[in-house]
């Protein structure tokens, strides 16, 4: 038996893992979409997507206990952009009533598992 502890690694966080695929999600969308839309409403809502994840990351990188926090409150901005983003391909036709909804039920679920983390974070961590 070992006495080696296991710690807690990014991909185990259940936020992290589902803005991650989230985002990919996003990417092989809006990938596809023409150049006008790709330009306007792609870049941002990929740039949002994409910010989601890699707060979270960057914050589990993080030292301090309020350091850590305080990007996991970046990642829920970038939630709530997202929201905006998919209602806009939405209303625009860039994307189907079917991807809207499957986008929307992560969309709202992230909050929750963001606010876990960082409840985690303020009780567990000493620094």
């Amino acid at each position: 038996m070992s006495n080696e502890k296991n710690y807690l690694q990014l991909d185990d966080l259940t936020c992290y893992k589902s803005s991650f695929a989230f985002t990919n999600e996003v990417w092989r969308i809006v990938i596809k979409w023409d150049y006008f839309a790709k330009d306007t409403i792609g870049k941002q809502f990929v740039n949002a997507a994409d910010s989601i994840s890699a707060n979270i990351a960057e914050g589990f990188g993080r030292y301090h206990k309020k350091d850590k926090i305080k990007f996991y409150y970046y990642s829920f901005g970038s939630v709530k952009e997202c929201v905006d983003w998919c209602n806009k391909a939405l209303v625009r036709n860039l994307i189907d009533n079917e991807t809207h909804l499957r986008f929307t039920a992560t969309l709202n679920a992230l909050p929750k598992e963001i606010h876990q983390l960082i409840k985690f974070t303020d009780e567990r961590l000493k620094v």
